[in-house]
């Protein structure tokens, strides 16, 4: 009978000749289909990877910030500062974190992943995201795509990124948990009232799901925030339905409050 120590050393082994032998397959398929800038596309050294060029165009968006929704400061304010908008009216989520301010090159990336079925982007996006994953995090939550759009799409960009967070963070994400049950046109174009307006109701917990929630500090994962109607009709379902907190967590974020996504 074999010892365990043999049967460890025996999966060694094999693992090191599968290893030696997909080596010169993955040179052979780095020559054929070489890593490139998801900004671009121009060659880079490894996947999910920008080019200095567009490296250089993106802002990627920290502290400090506004101690209620995380717009950033040009300058530290000290602790517990507001912006004026959360002066005038404090939101009832817990902190809009972007990886990067909505430009070019980030525009560029979500409509890559959303429209041109590069899922891989995901990954991308994800890794930039990760490092401001909220302390204390307990459940990621992807803003809800309805049945048509999943139809026609084949699939929610939003559920793809909160699937990687979950492999670089450890935090679990529930998919199926927050649904949106009616269909609504794009908000491009609407105002503020508009957008909340069309949102409103969109979107919904079942009361079999909601023990899934209760409690919990929520982490809302989207790719793009624009005015924050969907997210903040997804954050209302969500507290409603029991959670202890809801922050969001996102790939870009549109710094103009003015500007359409």
């Amino acid at each position: 009978m074999l010892t365990a120590q043999a049967c460890a050393a025996g999966r060694a082994a094999r693992q090191g000749c599968v290893a030696r032998f997909l080596d010169p397959l993955r040179v052979v398929a780095n020559l054929a289909l070489p890593p490139r800038c998801p900004g671009c596309g121009a060659v880079t050294g490894e996947d999910h990877r920008f080019c200095s060029a567009c490296w250089g165009k993106l802002r990627f968006l920290g502290p400090p910030w506004c101690a209620a929704c995380n717009a950033p400061f040009a300058y530290d304010r000290g602790p517990g500062a507001l912006c004026a908008p959360c002066h005038r009216q404090p939101p009832r989520h817990a902190g809009v974190r972007a990886a990067v301010a909505y430009g070019d090159v980030a525009r560029t990336v979500a409509l890559r992943l959303k429209y041109g079925g590069r899922t891989a982007f995901a990954e991308t996006v994800a890794r930039q995201m990760a490092r401001l994953m909220p302390e204390g995090a307990e459940l990621l939550v992807p803003v809800p795509l309805h049945r048509w759009r999943i139809w026609s799409r084949g699939f929610n960009q939003a559920a793809l990124i909160a699937r990687a967070l979950t492999r670089a963070s450890g935090v679990a994400n529930d998919p199926m948990l927050l649904q949106r049950v009616r269909s609504t046109p794009p908000l491009r174009g609407m105002g503020a009232r508009g957008r909340a307006k069309t949102v409103s109701g969109a979107f919904h917990i079942p009361a079999h799901a909601r023990e899934r929630v209760r409690g919990k500090s929520v982490v809302l994962v989207d790719d793009i925030h624009t005015s924050g109607a969907t997210s903040d009709a997804c954050t209302r379902s969500l507290l409603q339905a029991g959670a202890a907190s809801v922050a969001i967590l996102c790939w870009a974020r549109v710094l103009d409050p003015a500007a359409d996504d």
